[in-house]
């Protein structure tokens, strides 16, 4: 190498020497063989992507559509039971109604994020990256989410299995331990109650640890009748199915009374007093008015069958207060009264001796 080029490319002062045509003709020969080559690559990966998010939308608006419709069917068939001899024995509309809503919101809920969670892994495996520090990360913050928020839930687990399971629902008289009453609205982590007194009760689902459902299935009514231990207890059997049997024929009586009213038997025996005791099986909810109505009847059975009912306070009889002493009821008076009695004269303070 001469010394005029050695002391040329060591010279400071001269510049950067300036791209020229050809240097622009192979950066762009260069890229273009790059798109060549990998063109097809890209092409397959946005297609790909594309017909991972098309399959997904697709996937989730008929499934969606197919979980509406089974919610709209089950509410025409609650419909059309309602206000029929069948649509006493199931759940009302509202129940039905509020019921497969949470059913279908959920089902909703749970399958768009299947499906999309779904798709984005997927869309992300398609680029090549790696998704298991992702799944390890989204592991990690599902466990601090599920310590931090473990009430929460428990609300909403407790809740969706609650709904499934038709545990309780609008309408229902319920007793949940920590409060008790009428079913106003039912959700996946609150269910209102509304109490004997007008008061409303908010209670967690998680919180709820047994349910005391007394609208389901069938109750059953009990009056205690308490007669005279002299009574004839035929006279009183015969009085009480006689009652039951009249009950029975009369609406609305008729449908809220399942079975027929029966005199079960004694159920006490005293000195005083015989309990003969009264049941009969009636429509869920529909107990306590069957019992009130019931003792009415009884009542004005047993007045017109002159058979007396006893217990509580005695009566007292008839012109006794006329007869009876005014002082019975005062004490005998006391020794200490008078101050000549001996006792007085006994229980007085010694008087000093006189100097």
């Amino acid at each position: 190498m001469s010394l005029s080029v050695l002391l040329s490319a060591a010279d400071p002062t001269e510049g950067p020497t300036a791209p020229t045509l050809q240097d622009a003709q192979e950066s762009a020969t260069n890229a273009a063989s790059w798109v060549e080559e990998n063109w097809s690559t890209w092409l397959a990966i946005g297609l790909r992507v594309l017909l991972i998010l098309v399959i997904a939308a697709v996937l989730r608006v008929a499934i969606r559509r197919a979980i509406t419709k089974l919610i709209d069917r089950m509410n025409r068939t609650a419909s059309a039971v309602d206000g029929t001899a069948l649509g006493g024995l199931l759940v009302n509309v509202e129940r039905r109604r509020q019921r497969s809503q949470a059913i279908g919101s959920v089902l909703r809920s749970v399958a768009s994020f299947l499906i999309m969670g779904t798709a984005g892994l997927m869309i992300l495996a398609t680029f090549e990256i790696n998704l298991a520090p992702l799944l390890a990360s989204a592991g990690v913050a599902g466990v601090a989410i599920g310590f931090g928020a473990r009430n929460l839930v428990t609300d909403f687990l407790s809740g969706v299995f609650m709904i499934l399971e038709d545990q309780y629902g609008v309408g229902d008289t319920v007793d949940a331990g920590v409060a008790s009453g009428e079913v106003i609205e039912v959700g996946l982590r609150v269910t209102k109650l509304r109490g004997d007194n007008g008061e409303i009760w908010y209670v967690r689902n998680g919180e709820v640890k047994r349910i005391g459902n007394l609208s389901q299935g069938w109750a059953t009514a009990g009056v205690d009748v308490t007669v005279r231990p002299s009574e004839d207890l035929d006279r009183v059997r015969r009085t009480l199915l006689a009652v039951g049997e009249e009950m029975s024929k009369d609406e609305p009586w008729n449908e809220r009374l399942w079975g027929p009213i029966e005199v079960l038997g004694l159920d006490s025996v005293l000195l005083d007093q015989m309990v003969v005791r009264v049941s009969a099986k009636t429509m869920p909810g529909k107990a306590l008015s069957v019992e009130r109505e019931l003792r009415w009847r009884v009542k004005l059975a047993f007045d017109a069958a002159d058979i007396p009912l006893v217990g509580g306070i005695p009566a007292q009889p008839e012109g006794g207060e006329a007869d009876a002493d005014p002082t019975a009821g005062m004490a005998p008076p006391s020794a200490y009264s008078s101050t000549s009695s001996p006792q007085s004269e006994r229980a007085a303070p010694i008087a000093p001796p006189v100097k």
